[in-house]
């Protein structure tokens, strides 16, 4: 029985971290997804779609230490009812209230009143189960702020220091969502990437950096720096991020797709060494393409995805993200083209017409897949 109500499942951008200009963004307030879900939810279930991934913004639900405002989330639970969407919610999706970052003294008791506030808010309001992850791509989370300055704190070599305290928080805040809410699912997310060897790059070093990508969810449950308290009861569904970009030489950018060098290790292989590493159900929890390719993406991924099933993989679903364009993060004046829906300047909801045909098609494949 899968997790999830459908298998091809939607996200909805929710970054809120302060950008490389020192500017705080929301992009759900951006594309204006927070006013409009309900007109948003109608296109999703013209889509079939009946999962999507939603984030609080911890930045906005708590504007002073320990006071919660979740009322514009409540607006997206109402309307979750009315539609029959079930959501999973994202606690950390990059943003941090003012003055927070991961290795500040306060970062861990804020953040696990956050996971108690929310979850006790939740069961309040809502009669669906509680799925949750507790902070999104640590591993790239860490890198982002802690390597290339992408966000607080703007660190440099300091990667590995932040990643060692989101996971901190994460296991602390896991604990503090199960106390408040025994029923609720537990969902980790994390990047899925295969770096490829270049000139010069032993295969002890390939092997060690590949192996960055499963640290977070090695020292959540428990497989990795043990002081932590991680524990492999901590998780109940492991969610990978995959796009195009996600393949790459070790000295070099990444591989060129559509991959007509045959260069990319197919997904399915990828599914299906995450899934013999932790032994747990999985889904693709992002993926997508922009422009063109987006149809060619999805039809490509589909197909790596019943492979995997096919290989004995224990696979829930493929996320579509995001599902209406975006902006990007340091320039909010560009859009992506990468949605079901693309935004015009008044952030009108425009169909790509043929990406929405072909997951229409791809629904009762998509359900051949599960059953």
């Amino acid at each position: 029985m899968s997790f999830f109500r459908s298998f091809i499942m939607g996200g909805y951008e929710c970054a809120d971290h302060i950008n490389r200009s020192g500017t705080r963004i929301n992009l759900l307030r951006e594309t204006e997804h927070d006013v409009r879900v309900r007109e948003d939810y109608a296109l999703l279930a013209e889509a079939g779609i009946k999962t999507v991934r939603e984030g609080i913004c911890w930045s906005a639900v708590e504007s002073r230490p320990g006071r919660f405002d979740f009322g514009e989330v409540l607006h997206r639970i109402e309307a979750a009812r009315e539609y029959g969407i079930q959501q999973v919610w994202d606690l950390v999706h990059f943003g941090y209230p003012d003055g927070l970052y991961p290795t500040h003294p306060h970062f861990c008791d804020r953040f696990t009143a956050l996971c108690e506030a929310f979850a006790v808010f939740h069961k309040a309001h809502s009669t669906e189960r509680l799925f949750v992850v507790p902070i999104n791509e640590i591993s790239f989370l860490a890198w982002h702020s802690g390597d290339v300055r992408g966000t607080v704190p703007f660190a440099v070599n300091s990667g590995w220091d932040m990643k060692y305290h989101l996971c901190k928080a994460a296991i602390l805040g896991i604990r503090a969502l199960r106390a408040a809410d025994p029923d609720c699912r537990i969902v980790l997310v994390e990047p899925l990437v295969k770096i490829h060897q270049s000139d010069f790059c032993s295969d002890e070093h390939l092997y060690d950096i590949n192996s960055h990508q499963f640290q977070a969810m090695d020292m959540i449950l428990g497989r990795m720096c043990p002081e932590l308290g991680g524990s492999e009861l901590l998780a109940d569904v492991l969610g990978f991020n995959y796009y195009w970009n996600c393949q790459w030489y070790e000295s070099f950018g990444p591989l060129a797709w559509p991959d007509q060098q045959q260069e990319r290790t197919p997904l399915s292989r990828l599914l299906k060494k995450a899934y013999a590493r932790y032994g747990k159900p999985i889904f693709l929890s992002e993926t997508g393409h922009f422009g063109s390719g987006r149809i060619e993406w999805l039809d490509e991924v589909m197909a790596e995805c019943t492979a995997a099933v096919a290989k004995g993989v224990d696979f829930h679903g493929i996320c579509l993200y995001p599902v209406t364009d975006r902006p990007d993060w340091d320039d909010l004046s560009g859009y992506c083209q990468c949605g079901i829906w693309d935004l015009d300047v008044l952030k009108n909801r425009i169909v790509h017409q043929p990406y929405l045909d072909r997951i229409l098609e791809l629904q009762t494949v998509a359900y051949k897949v599960v059953t």
